[in-house]
């Protein structure tokens, strides 16, 4: 598979793409210390600055303390929004019922959340400086998921009826219009208002893009000169995925008062990162245990998605044809069908293809990373980040 380069992003006019780093730029390696949970005390705003402590707490440590920093002025946007859609808004966000009641398990993870703290961070700003980068990449994260599931007509939603399901379709639509413009008003009274916003908005762009390409991709078909190819499959994820975690993590640095080319690098560390993120969860959706990925097996194969593991197959010189005639052929992949396409698809290659993939992007985001010579503390949490979510162990 020909390697693909992320395009860089801008504030200002459109650069033409940059390939990745040259194999001679020294790579980070891939271990990483661990500590106990962060005690009540390490979780607080006051240890929200930069890490300076000899070894890095474990990904969810890192996850809780940045999602505790940012849970007051979180609280604070939604409050300020109508009362109905705030209700809806906390439902959402899984603070609240749809009754009122307290939330039980369902809460989002807070990736982007941490992104973006660790991003003023790694410039040696507070972590508090990336608090309002990290409240509005969290609002349009979950205007992009209200709108999808209504696109894609999912019912559920980290184990519970998805919005559309329990407040009404138009209702959802709303609040995820009210969440969209909530976030751009978060950034737009910061002191760095203008190139936030522009950051902002440039990821949005993508994210539409890349959300339009992927609802075209499942119209094509597997094979021809109209089939999708691996190397559009991986610009789709670049934008779809990728934009928001690059856009938090330089969102953070922007606000902590970072130059423009630290922003833009952050900016490309989290788009690889999102690439390596969407495409590990296309390898858990087809060979992940149902325990872990809350999905059934072989889940995207029956569904018909056009994922890179089988993108990758079908490309490949032997084994893709037989692949194909069972893509093609009308209801084959329904109970065994689905079974003798996933072990077509590892046969041909496709699995490993994707992790090399995955592996190629984490490393890319890696090194760049490590190139910038940013605070030592934060940037060896972000390679833990980044390690667990290509991972999907967190």
């Amino acid at each position: 598979m020909t390697p693909t380069a992320l395009r860089r992003p801008t504030t200002a006019t459109a650069t033409p793409a940059i390939p990745t780093a040259t194999a001679t730029t020294p790579a980070v390696p891939a271990t990483e210390p661990g500590t106990p949970a962060v005690t009540a005390a390490a979780a607080s705003p006051a240890a929200a600055g930069p890490r300076t402590g000899t070894a890095s707490p474990d990904a969810p440590s890192i996850l809780r303390r940045c999602r505790y920093l940012t849970a007051p002025a979180l609280t604070d946007a939604i409050d300020g929004l109508h009362p109905w859609v705030a209700e809806m808004a906390r439902y959402t966000l899984g603070l609240r019922e749809a009754d009122g009641a307290a939330a039980g398990p369902g809460r989002g993870k807070g990736i982007r959340q941490a992104l973006a703290v660790l991003g003023a961070e790694a410039v040696s700003g507070p972590g508090s400086a990336g608090v309002p980068g990290a409240v509005a990449v969290e609002l349009v994260h979950t205007f992009s998921l209200l709108h999808d599931d209504i696109m894609d007509g999912d019912a559920l939603r980290r184990g519970r009826p998805a919005l559309w399901k329990a407040y009404g379709t138009g209702p959802a639509v709303l609040a995820g219009d009210a969440l969209f413009a909530l976030g751009i008003q978060t950034l737009a009274v910061t002191p760095h208002a203008g190139p936030a916003v522009r950051q902002l908005t440039t990821a949005l762009g993508d994210l539409v893009g890349g959300q339009a390409d992927d609802l075209l991709f499942a119209q094509r078909p597997w094979t021809g000169p109209d089939a999708v190819r691996a190397g559009e499959y991986v610009t789709m994820a670049e934008r779809k995925t990728g934009a928001l975690l690059g856009c938090a993590l330089a969102l953070g640095a922007r606000l902590a008062g970072a130059p423009d080319h630290t922003a833009d690098e952050l900016d490309l560390v989290g788009r690889h990162l999102g690439v390596a993120f969407q495409i590990a969860d296309d390898v858990l959706g087809i060979w992940g245990e149902p325990e872990r990925t809350g999905k059934p097996v072989h889940g995207d194969l029956r569904q018909g998605k056009k994922t890179l593991p089988v993108l990758a197959a079908l490309g490949a010189a032997p084994g893709g044809g037989e692949l194909a005639e069972l893509l093609t052929a009308p209801g084959a992949l329904d109970g065994d069908g689905a079974r003798r396409a996933a072990a077509l698809v590892e046969r041909a290659g496709g699995r490993t293809r994707a992790e090399q993939e995955t592996r190629r992007h984490l490393a890319e985001a890696r090194t760049r990373l490590t190139a910038l010579r940013l605070a030592p503390g934060p940037v060896g949490e972000l390679g833990t980040l980044l390690s667990a979510l290509a991972g999907r162990t967190v």
